[in-house]
């Protein structure tokens, strides 16, 4: 089918080593947002929807044996472990939600359960997971063959497959890429992408900071796309995100000009925008943006369109970041009284202001008053404690508040807790700690991810600890992760300074082998080797 349509497997040029590498910014190590979430707007995601991680033993010991005997060198050489395991749809999409953050692994089990197993099949969920997985990574050739791979094993692609690959490729700066992806939809799908589609991709674009090309793309097509609230809505988002709110609101007029209602959402869009990055200091700048705010709450009112939680939430963000303590407090009080219950994201948000200036008792009691209202504190809640910590280098009252988390509630820490714990107690010499966090961040199935090996192999070279680092940089090469430019340049130039030129000849004889290995372990696929 998909043949027919002429369609055909692109060349990707193969980039530099250092191109391979990922831009020197952790994504997830970065101060609590000034902005709300998507989620929390209410637009539509930009993720989509794959399957989470659930309990599940089998699937707890599977990814365990892999990640502990997996020998990197030799293609599921612990697959001969795993023989009598019975395989299922369930058991193979929580094994690979266990093995995301480690794609060669995943991979490696991907392909051993479709070959070794003659009586299971993979489904369109466990295509999703590793083209996800895979294109993480950026092995985007890898990605088309498996699209093509379930187009031929009829096992129907469908718009959640195309929406992975658009949302890797743009968040690897892909653009066009991601444009042809969704063009590309209708050799396999039998049908064009319908608005949904497109405002996923405008969604996505804009995410990412590609909102000019959203807009292009937007203009260009809007003759076959018909414009609705949704669409202009993610668009005004767009612009807001890159602090160019007199942009959103020229969308708005445009919307509102074309006969398109706004509706609560695209008013809060809006609203974050003014609010979202207003310098807020000195006091008459952020006077002037409580004005503009108030004003677009009575344009609402005025609409008939009745402000929700989420309007009054941006409105004591703006309180928070302006560390307004007292006058937070006092618009929280004003918006229970209105009868409207705060979220886990307003709570969160006074949390983080209470704790930055120095109240944490206040803080905790916030906390008390979220569980007994039947909120129940969210990971970020609790990081905003952990961030105020770490700056005090309070390292008693961070380890008591994470054997609590550990207590009351073991799923919640996130995997920015425990980077937040490890960035912590490495500046504190506290090895013996960081080693208790990392076996609980590995045995908990939320990482480590990339930004956790980052973390920790910087903190590393600053103390000096050579042969740790070098551990750590192997170790998240045969996992398959894709390190940063500057940590590579990091561990080189400190080696090189310190006079380890054997260490860092073993290192690079190490890292030469699985370049070899990592293209030859998956002959069928076009998986490319690192380079440097």
């Amino acid at each position: 089918m998909a043949h027919g349509c002429g369609w055909r497997l692109s060349k990707w040029v193969v980039p530099s080593f250092a191109c391979f590498f990922q831009n020197p910014f952790l994504t997830s190590i970065r101060a609590f947002s000034t902005e709300l979430h998507l989620e929390q707007l209410q637009i539509p995601k930009s993720k989509p929807c794959l399957p989470g991680l659930e309990q599940s033993k089998d699937a707890d010991l599977v990814s365990n044996l892999l990640l502990q005997h997996h020998n990197p060198f030799h293609a599921m050489e612990s697959s001969l472990q795993l023989h009598g395991i019975s395989l299922s749809p369930h058991l193979v999409h929580q094994t690979l939600v266990r093995l995301r953050n480690v794609s060669k692994i995943a991979f490696a089990f991907f392909c051993w359960a479709k070959n070794h197993h003659p009586l299971y099949r993979h489904d369109a969920h466990a295509y999703h997971l590793i083209i996800d997985i895979i294109s993480k990574v950026h092995q985007f050739d890898v990605a088309w063959q498996l699209i093509v791979e379930m187009d031929q094993l009829n096992v129907k692609p469908n718009s959640t497959t195309f929406r992975i690959l658009i949302r890797r490729l743009v968040s690897a700066g892909l653009t066009r890429q991601a444009l042809r992806a969704l063009d590309d939809m209708e050799c396999f799908l039998e049908t064009h992408a319908d608005n949904d589609d497109f405002c996923y991709l405008l969604d996505t674009l804009c995410k990412y900071g590609y909102v000019k090309v959203a807009t292009e793309t937007f203009n260009k097509r809007k003759g076959i796309f018909e414009p609705d609230v949704k669409i202009y809505t993610v668009l005004i988002y767009g612009w807001c995100k890159i602090n160019r709110p007199e942009m959103g609101e020229r969308f708005f007029r445009e919307m509102v000009s074309s006969g398109i209602e706004p509706n609560v959402v695209t008013y809060n869009v809006l609203l974050n925008g003014i609010c979202r990055k207003s310098s807020l200091h000195p006091d008459h700048r952020f006077e002037r943006t409580i004005r503009a705010a108030d004003k677009l709450l009575d344009e609402m009112l005025q609409r008939g369109i009745d402000p929700d939680v989420t309007s009054y939430s941006i409105v004591l963000h703006v309180c928070s970041r302006a560390h307004k303590p007292d006058l937070l407090l006092d618009k929280l009080k004003m918006m229970k009284s209105k009868g409207i219950c705060p979220s886990v994201a307003t709570y969160t948000s006074v949390v983080k202001c209470l704790c930055s200036c120095g109240r944490i008792e206040d803080a905790e009691q916030l906390v008390n008053e979220m569980s007994c209202n039947g909120i129940s504190p969210s990971a970020a809640t609790y990081n905003c404690f952990f961030k105020e910590y770490r700056g005090r280098r309070n390292a008693d009252n961070a380890l008591k508040l994470y054997k609590k988390m550990k207590e009351e509630s073991p799923h919640l820490p996130s995997t920015h807790t425990y980077n937040i714990l490890l960035g912590m107690f490495v500046k504190l010499s506290r090895m013996e700690v960081v080693k208790e966090i990392w076996d609980d961040l590995k045995a908990s199935g939320a990482g480590p991810d990339l930004d956790s090996y980052t973390l920790l192999i910087h903190a590393l070279c600053e103390k000096q600890k050579w042969k740790d680092a070098c551990q750590f940089f192997v170790d998240m090469i045969e996992k398959g992760l894709l390190p940063q430019k500057v940590t590579f340049e990091t561990l080189y130039r400190g080696l090189i300074q310190s006079g380890k030129l054997r260490t860092w000849r073993r290192l690079k004889r190490k890292l030469e082998e699985e370049s070899i290995t990592f293209s030859s372990e998956f002959q069928n696929y076009h998986l490319q080797p690192y380079r440097r």
